[in-house]
């Protein structure tokens, strides 16, 4: 037996409560406590609750199983013979698995899934079920036509009723199901509107339910707030296998697949993917495309090294020192912690004696790339100082390593991936951290440079520089 009844719901992170408050005791958001009627099952009896003989409470359906005999096998990944797709999951899409995949409006979710849809079709020779609560069947169809994926195995169901798509589900046995999107679905035997908070709670657990029961990956697709998180309740992401997020900037070509959780592989993959007028294409050689519009002459630049999971990429990190005429000097950044930059501005300020505190910084990570790693330290510093003193850096050099605050240079893992990079994008020169440098092997056409501080890797790459002009 069920009643209904009324509850709280926060919006932020899903936080239930029996009364409206102004602030969620959980996530400490205000104003973001909805109200939503709910179905609540009535207490069991006492009878209900006793122990049975063997003094377990439930059903009895499960046993306990030892590990050894569990298969650690994941099955064969599905692959959708887009490289950087597959790249991000590890390999491939896991059978049994559900996917989330957000993103800003617009910048091409649905595009790419579509691509990854007909892909897979063709690869496999097996039904994909597109399922969609947001367009029509001829909106998707049009999609399908300019971007070359029409195929006969695609499957499109307009549907948001999430019994209905479990039933299509089953009765067609597809090899993969995209739902766009989840904040569309709708559980009928709920009364809210679909995007609430408990609809997408409830519609994600039956897709996540009916994933691992059938053996049917599916990817859904999620809206995003305006703060770039995924929209609804922090309990969807628990929900899921993997969280791809697609980043990018509307005003430039390339968009960023990566992902933010991923049970089956790592966190540290980065697809990268280039958007023309027939749909994305994946960057083969992402290095060479981050660097095609690098300026040689130019002050203010400078090439690192940094690693995306399995792969090195050379990113050009960019530097605008100019005297400022504020009383709080600007400090702008573009792909960086903003904290770690700050930090790099108060070493060279205080171990180099450049005035920074009287000049506004402008710092970016051309192409839109984000960097994590403090292994792009040392070039930041560089560009900074490049900018700062109107000195360019040699075009062959890349800098390599971690900045401390005594002004040291540490080292960074990776090395030698790093290094065979920089040889196959023709550099010709590296300065790295000297603390294992001498265990590196020789790479013919490169000329290493092993520092222990930031000044002397600073005096190495603009005065060499200086000397070439």
């Amino acid at each position: 037996m069920t009643r209904l009844q009324k509850r709280y719901i926060c919006n932020s992170c899903g936080h239930e409560s029996l009364r409206w408050m102004g602030r969620c005791p959980e996530c400490d958001v205000w104003d973001s406590l909805v109200e939503e009627v709910v179905s609540v099952a009535a207490s069991p009896s006492s009878s209900q609750q006793r122990h049975d003989t063997h003094g377990v409470v439930g059903s009895g359906v499960g046993r306990p199983v030892s590990l050894t005999e569990i298969p650690a096998e994941i099955g064969h990944r599905l692959t959708s013979a887009i490289p950087e797709f597959d790249r991000v999951l590890g390999g491939g899409v896991v059978p049994g698995s559900i996917l989330l995949v957000g993103g800003d409006p617009g910048i091409g979710k649905s595009t790419l899934l579509t691509q990854v849809a007909s892909s897979i079709a063709t690869v496999s020779h097996k039904n994909v079920l597109y399922v969609s609560g947001e367009e029509s069947a001829q909106q998707i169809a049009l999609r399908s036509q300019r971007l070359g994926a029409v195929h006969d195995h695609v499957l499109v169901l307009v549907e948001t009723d999430v019994a209905s798509i479990a039933h299509h589900v089953i009765q067609s046995a597809p090899a993969l199901v995209i739902v766009d999107s989840i904040q569309t679905m709708a559980d009928a035997s709920l009364d809210s509107i679909p995007g609430s908070v408990s609809q997408v709670r409830s519609t994600a657990s039956h897709f996540a339910k009916l994933a691992r029961s059938s053996g049917t990956p599916i990817i859904l697709i999620g809206h995003v707030t305006k703060d770039g998180g995924l929209a609804g309740p922090r309990v969807l992401e628990h929900l899921v296998d993997a969280v791809l997020q697609f980043e990018g900037d509307h005003q430039h070509a390339y968009r960023m697949l990566r992902a933010v959780k991923n049970r089956f592989g790592s966190t540290d993959e980065l697809g990268l993917f280039e958007m023309h007028e027939h749909g994305l294409r994946s960057v083969e050689n992402p290095s060479a495309t981050l660097l095609a519009e690098r300026r040689h002459e130019g002050s203010g630049s400078a090439v690192t090294a940094i690693l995306e999971g399995s792969r090195a990429l050379l990113v050009e990190t960019q530097a605008l020192a100019t005297r400022s005429f504020l009383a709080s000097p600007r400090r702008v950044v573009t792909g960086f912690d903003p904290n770690r930059i700050n930090m790099m501005l108060a070493v060279l300020e205080k171990r180099l004696g450049l005035r920074l505190a009287e000049q506004d910084v402008f710092v970016n990570a051309a192409g839109g790339v984000r960097v994590v790693e403090p292994a792009a330290d040392l070039a930041v510093a560089a560009a900074v100082a490049s900018s700062f003193r109107d000195q360019p850096i040699e075009q062959h050099t890349v800098l390599l390593g971690e900045v401390g605050l005594a002004g040291e240079v540490r080292a960074v893992g990776g090395l030698e991936k790093r290094l065979r990079e920089v040889v196959r994008q023709g550099f010709k020169r590296v300065i790295v951290p000297r603390y294992g440098a001498h265990q590196l092997p020789a790479i013919d056409g490169l000329r290493s440079e092993a520092v222990e501080t930031v000044e002397h890797a600073l005096h190495l790459a603009l005065t060499t520089s200086s000397a070439h002009t």
